[in-house]
């Protein structure tokens, strides 16, 4: 792992190689899925929070259950690609792909 002086990680990289094995094993590829889960999680919850929506309005409003908010808003689970276009409409948001100019 490099440090500078002040003990800071320089390369984060080396310490996810280290602890989660390297980059495309199974057990990296589980770790960053978690993390996935876990950032989409949060950004749904802020996204609702921010429309002053509660968890059972956001359910009513896509067809599916306050457990399955609670779910996705901790982590613990993914929504499929079509329930989460549904819970970014009923937020009033949207999702824009874009293909990066080369």
């Amino acid at each position: 792992m490099n440090t500078n002086n002040n003990n800071k990680i320089n390369n984060y990289s080396e310490v996810l190689d280290k602890k989660y094995g390297l980059d495309g094993t199974p057990e990296r590829t589980l770790f960053e899925q978690s993390a996935y889960d876990f950032y989409s999680g949060l950004v749904l919850h802020q996204a609702r929070k921010d429309a002053k929506m509660t968890q059972s309005e956001l359910a009513q409003r896509t067809g599916t259950t306050k457990s399955y908010i609670s779910r996705i808003e901790n982590g613990a689970i993914s929504p499929s690609v079509g329930a989460f276009y549904r819970l970014i409409a009923a937020l009033g948001m949207r999702v824009e792909i874009v293909k990066p100019i080369a």
